[in-house]
């Protein structure tokens, strides 16, 4: 189970990151730096940045805002969907008891 990190934690990796960037050869290489120095997973903190990047509109891809309404959608869905096979299967069961034939 993945440990749960304080978003202050990522904050602050991904501010080090971008501000000692050019430090470093690559961005890969700060987010290891920054990585060790916190006690963290390098390509845990390279993800951090790139959604930064994301979410700054420094880069294409789906923002952090949008990524939870497509999740908060999905699960609506497939709620809605269970709902409806629920009610699917009452309908065909309430049918067939009103069906003089099954008397």
């Amino acid at each position: 189970m993945p440990k749960k990190i304080n978003s202050e934690l990522r904050a602050r990796a991904v501010r080090l990151v971008q501000e000692h960037q050019q430090d470093y050869p690559s961005q890969t290489a700060a987010a290891q730096a920054v990585a060790k120095q916190l006690g963290l997973g390098r390509e845990t903190v390279r993800r951090w940045v790139v959604q930064a990047e994301v979410d700054g509109g420094g880069r294409p891809g789906i923002t952090s805002v949008e990524h939870a309404e497509i999740k908060r959608l999905k699960a609506e869905n497939r709620r809605l969907q269970e709902d409806v096979a629920i009610l699917r299967a009452a309908t065909t069961f309430f049918a067939g008891e009103l069906d003089s034939r099954n008397r």
